[in-house]
């Protein structure tokens, strides 16, 4: 599987932003997809995931209810809407896929993005 993400930008604090992330390969929807995120000097973090089945999904603390995870597998994409975004949130964000179920340790994907660069300023 190979996975292409985009829709990384510079906003302000408050704005909105969607994340798409495009896979490659005919098993997609059997893969769990999940999305990190590594800030300058700080360790790559879960932010969300979404089961093979859509039917379940996860969240870190820190960006629940504001943050959505989705995947259309018709169109192998996996998105992530962020609104009300804060200057926290800024990193590089990762989409990542894996053929077992979502898990927050990136060491558990075998499959990754090249990363979007989030940037929400004050």
């Amino acid at each position: 599987v190979q996975l292409q993400a985009s829709g990384g930008g510079l906003v302000q604090a408050g704005a909105s932003l969607k994340l798409s992330c495009t896979a490659s390969g005919r098993t997609f929807s059997r893969y769990a997809l999940a999305w990190f995120r590594q800030a300058p000097g700080r360790e790559r973090e879960f932010v969300a995931g979404i089961g093979w089945s859509g039917g379940s999904t996860s969240y870190a603390d820190s960006v629940k209810g504001r943050f959505t995870i989705a995947r259309d597998d018709a169109k192998n994409t996996v998105y992530l809407q962020m609104n009300s975004l804060k200057p926290e949130d800024t990193a590089v964000y990762y989409c990542a896929a894996d053929s077992a179920v979502v898990r927050g340790n990136p060491n558990a994907y075998n499959y990754w993005g090249q990363g979007t660069l989030v940037t929400v300023s004050s």
